[in-house]
């Protein structure tokens, strides 16, 4: 539990960081906050397609289908139709205005995704340390441009410096929140487990194909897409390490 606290607090001190770049005018290049997306919308997918779904699989056989896509639209709904549309990971600068309720819109988007990434976390620490260390990973990727959205969006919707602070940090509590969430399972029946898994899968699927990939797209770089491949092999090269560490 105390491991599981720990990653969750990290993720949550990078998205406060990425906050904090852009309150003290520190230019970040969208060149590699870019990057940062593409790697983890790689990462993501490998997680989602090679460790939660078959985990959640292999606990709860066909009927993990049900709640794979129940993650999935889960996300998609409070993201699309509770908060309205959101784009992540785009960068605003505080020269282009957008309006208040753009800001919060936004802001409350990303709260849910922040609150469902340290579930996805938590999830992954409570069946297994290796997959949960993955998901550390590729929560830890997209927190620290994270950051910066939500601090770049709430300064150009005309909130102060200080609101957008206290914007990155309490979509990193809602990260902590997320973990927190998932402890009580693990006192839980195994099938309650692979439920956890099986959402965790669908709302990784969903991140990586809905919410960052459509930003990498529309970046018109021809480079940023070789970066999600990168992603999938630094999975596998995390995986493969990790695994050498705990055999020995």
């Amino acid at each position: 539990m105390l491991t599981t606290l720990l990653f969750g607090l990290i993720a949550a001190l990078a998205e406060v960081l990425g906050g904090a770049f852009v309150i003290l005018r520190r230019v970040w290049p969208k060149k590699i906050q870019e990057v940062l997306i593409a790697l983890s919308a790689g990462f993501l997918l490998a997680l989602a397609f090679f460790e939660l779904i078959p985990a959640s699989i292999s606990i709860l056989g066909a009927a993990a289908s049900i709640y794979l896509l129940l993650g999935f639209a889960l996300l998609h709904f409070f993201e699309h139709t509770l908060v309205g549309h959101l784009h992540f990971g785009e960068e605003t600068h505080s020269e282009v205005m957008v309006s208040k309720l753009t800001g919060f819109s936004t802001f409350f988007g990303l709260l849910i995704h922040a609150f469902f990434d340290g579930f996805s976390i938590s999830a992954g620490m409570s069946h297994d340390f290796f997959l949960g260390v993955l998901v550390f990973l590729a929560v830890l990727l997209h927190k620290f441009p994270e950051g910066l959205t939500i601090a770049s969006v709430m300064i150009a919707s005309k909130q102060t410096r200080g609101t957008a602070l206290l914007a990155s940090g309490a979509l990193g509590a809602a990260t902590l929140l997320g973990v927190c969430t998932v402890f009580p399972l693990s006192t839980v029946d195994k099938p309650v487990v692979g439920i956890a898994l099986a959402l965790s899968g669908g709302i990784s699927t969903y991140v990586g194909a809905s919410d960052l990939i459509p930003e990498i797209n529309k970046s018109g770089s021809r480079i940023s897409p070789v970066f999600v491949l990168a992603g999938m092999v630094l999975f596998y090269l995390c995986g493969w390490l990790l695994e050498a560490v705990m055999m020995k």
